[in-house]
This record gives C-alpha cells, structure tokens and sequence, in this order.
C-alpha cells in the first residue's frame, strides 16, 4: 500500500511538473516579461493582508462565468485606461492583471504603466493557475463555481482543475 501512494504522489508530481513546464514555455513564447510576474500564491497573500486592485483583461462573457473574487472586469477588446473604473485608482496601487493564462494581461499591464500606474504585476498562469491551486472563483452572481472560461478547446488543456467552459 505504501509503495503503490508513493508512486501516485510522484506521478502527480511528474503531471504538475510537465503541466508547469508547457506553461513556462508558453509564456517564453508569447510574454516580453515587460510587466513582472506574481504568483497566485503571492496575489493569495496580498489578498489577505494588504489593499491590492485585482484587475480581470478577459473580455465579459468569460469574466461572468468565473473570476477571482474582487476582481473587476476591464475586458481586452475595448480597454481603454480612461475608463471610470481605473480613474478611481491611485496610480501608486498595487494592480495585479489577470486573464486565461497571463499573455493578455501583459499587454494590458503594458497600458496600464503607459497610463501612469507603477505598480502592476501580472499573474501568473492567470485564472488557471488560480484555479489549478484550488483557490476560489466565483460567477457573476458571486457564488463560488467550478467553471472557467478557458476562450477555447485548444487553451483548455493549461486548465488542469476545474470545469472547463468555451
């Protein structure tokens, strides 16, 4: 019995650790790393103990399925830094951007520093990794979900937790 737990940990790990590894190489390829990264476990961390903006650049209908909870939608299409909800902020926040993995939320954190904010991060493997760690999304109702958005078939493979929804 003890050797048959020690094999499923260490396959869990190997899966976890191939998982991580088609992630990082995702984001080689598509992320300038203009805007550095914080990992849900730092957002998590934030979260708890000190003020921090949570900013979601998906666009709507994957916002209403789920997010993480405080996080305002500020979509990607049709960003724009002047819109009403980003004017309430000082631009010295702490603002994290989030989207499906975190190569949106790059070029949005881009924005963001052109527009004057100078403490934005983005997070890491984005909603699914959040989700992946088993931290809670909820839906536009605010009830806590297992669905997440994942855009499409092809990006549904990073989401290795929860319901995948396109």
């Amino acid at each position: 019995m003890k050797t048959k737990t020690i094999f499923i940990l260490l396959f869990l790990i190997a899966v976890n650790g191939f998982a991580q590894s088609k992630l990082d190489a995702l984001l080689q390829t598509y992320n300038t790393r203009s805007i550095p990264y914080i990992s849900v476990e730092g957002l998590r961390m934030l979260q708890i103990n000190d003020t921090v903006e949570i900013l979601d650049a998906r666009e709507p209908a994957e916002f209403n399925v789920s997010h993480i909870p405080s996080a305002k939608n500020i979509g990607f299409n049709t960003f724009s830094s002047e819109e009403g909800q980003l004017q309430k902020i000082k631009k010295n926040t702490p603002i994290i951007v989030y989207c499906s993995v975190g190569i949106r939320s790059e070029q949005i954190g881009e924005k963001l520093k052109k527009a004057g904010f100078t403490n934005v991060k983005n997070l890491y493997g984005g909603i699914f990794e959040w989700k992946n760690k088993d931290y809670p999304v909820i839906d536009s109702t605010g009830v806590e979900t297992e669905n997440v958005h994942t855009f499409s078939k092809m990006w549904s493979r990073y989401l290795q937790a929860g319901n995948p929804v396109y």
